[in-house]
């Protein structure tokens, strides 16, 4: 089994769900609110989770019920959470609204994760067991290039989603093996809006590169052999929240299994798929029989 640990965040999410989103000073009538364990982390850690691998969780929930919430549903997910910290204050939230086309928008407010500026000699440990260790940018940068320098020097592989986008440190670049950003994401990293251009741009720093492309799927890229661009699968959105989440989780699990990157892609295209015709983030990710399932039926009707 595929053993991954994810060094993130944990935030409650507070759901909105409305025909359309307010413009700037308008307010709307919204049809249903709901409160989603999520985080991009803790979407990540059960992601994996429920893809197959073994799965622990660095981060920080608060003292709040949202914390012990948070902290249940990660256990009950299959996550291990001993190396959880709990700080004192409140827990992360993320302030989403849906829209019908399943579109969002969101603002996060960091709360515990804030707590979370240094790796313990446990942490260190549990990263250095693991075959991937998954970081996004929810924590304080200080931490996350800790993080993946401690990967890089115990030879552990770096999988970083650069989310939400923001100027990376030379320091955490140099110890990424694998970056996957959205077409967004990787726009404002490189300053060009081809995906193929800045996959190209991003390659100078980093060894490995898939960026996202919704609905369009993927598009993977490396120093050693040409872009390879898989598909996603045509379904209707109900919520594309953490669509991104569940789709780096699964990548990681398929490529810890040592599948070749058009079928890991393929694969995690599926997880992804499956989780935007559902409400929700963490509670909208697909089980491993899911996506082999429906990977083995579309590979049938070809």
């Amino acid at each position: 089994m595929t053993s991954i640990v994810v060094l993130g965040s944990t935030n409650m999410d507070l759901v909105a769900y409305v025909a359309r989103a307010p413009a700037r000073g308008e307010t709307v009538t919204g049809r249903e609110f709901r409160t989603v364990p999520g985080g991009k982390g803790a979407n990540q850690a059960v992601a994996a989770a429920r893809a197959g691998a073994e799965v622990s969780m660095i981060g920080a929930v608060g003292t709040d019920d949202f914390g012990v919430r948070l902290r249940a549903a990660l256990d009950g997910a299959g996550v291990d959470t001993d190396l959880l910290r709990t700080a004192e204050g409140p827990t992360g939230t993320a302030h989403i609204v849906v829209d019908d086309e399943g579109g969002n928008a969101i603002v996060v407010i960091p709360g515990a994760n804030g707590a979370v500026t240094a790796l313990t000699h446990g942490d260190e440990a549990l990263i250095g067991n693991a075959d991937a260790l998954l970081l996004q940018l929810e924590l304080p940068l200080s931490v996350v290039t800790e993080g993946a320098r401690t990967a890089r020097r115990l030879g552990v592989r770096t999988i970083l989603t650069p989310a939400p986008a923001k100027p990376l440190p030379p320091e955490l670049v140099a110890a990424t093996d694998l970056l996957v950003p959205n077409e967004h994401e990787a726009a404002a990293l490189t300053g060009v809006t081809d995906p193929y251009a800045a996959a190209e741009a991003l390659l100078r720093v980093v060894p490995e590169v898939v960026i996202t492309l919704g609905a369009r799927g993927s598009l993977y890229a490396s120093r050693e052999a040409p872009p390879v661009t898989v598909s996603a699968p045509r379904v209707t959105a109900v919520d594309t929240t953490a669509a991104g989440d569940t789709f780096v989780g699964a990548l990681a699990v398929a490529l810890g299994e040592g599948r070749p990157v058009p079928g890991a892609l393929a694969w995690a295209s599926v997880a992804a798929a499956l989780s935007v015709q559902r409400p929700g983030a963490s509670t909208s990710m697909p089980y491993r029989s899911e996506i082999d399932m429906e990977t083995n039926s579309r590979m049938d009707a070809l």
